[in-house]
């Protein structure tokens, strides 16, 4: 199963972006308290629409209570990350895969990242910003899981308008 982890997620459009795209992929979202606004519809719907009554989601006191209550391999996202995040392999569907993304003003504690530094990893971009949003950063990690992995049964077509949609 693949997990997405929020440490002390701060923006409630980014969590709700980030609710949207768990919910279109199957993906599990953690949230570590403290978050920085309230789960309540109004702070989180604009931006997860009305997709995030699909987003499997769980909040945990900290991080110590996340780790307590999720086995599996554990891989961080950072700035100061020396490996590229297609380094790993991920294509192992059967194990739980947790990609952890700190928060959006300091990102994840040193101490936590210097306890795993070789599940550490970074996107590669230029020196003209310091990191991307997290909300794009998780839609590029989740994709690359999800294509090493064979995109796990997810639809390749729409299914609203149907697979002929464009034919018509």
């Amino acid at each position: 199963m693949i997990n997405i982890v929020l440490y002390e997620p701060e923006i409630p459009q980014n969590t709700g972006n980030i609710m949207r795209t768990c919910a279109g992929t199957g993906a599990k979202l953690h949230l570590i308290k403290p978050l920085g606004f309230s789960l309540d519809d109004k702070y989180i719907k604009r931006s997860g629409v009305n997709y995030i009554k699909y987003c499997d989601y769980q909040v945990y006191e900290n991080f110590e209570d996340f780790e307590s209550k999720n086995i599996g391999k554990y891989y961080y996202l950072t700035r100061y990350g020396q490996k590229k995040h297609t380094s790993f392999d991920y294509s192992d569907s059967k194990e739980n895969i947790y990609i952890i993304f700190g928060k959006e003003s300091t990102g994840i504690p040193k101490a936590l990242l210097k306890d795993n530094l070789d599940y550490c990893m970074r996107i590669p971009m230029n020196d003209k910003i310091r990191a991307l949003n997290v909300s794009n950063a998780v839609a590029i990690m989740l994709y690359e899981v999800l294509r090493q992995q064979d995109f796990n049964n997810l639809l390749t077509y729409e299914p609203f308008k149907g697979s002929d949609y464009l034919e018509k």
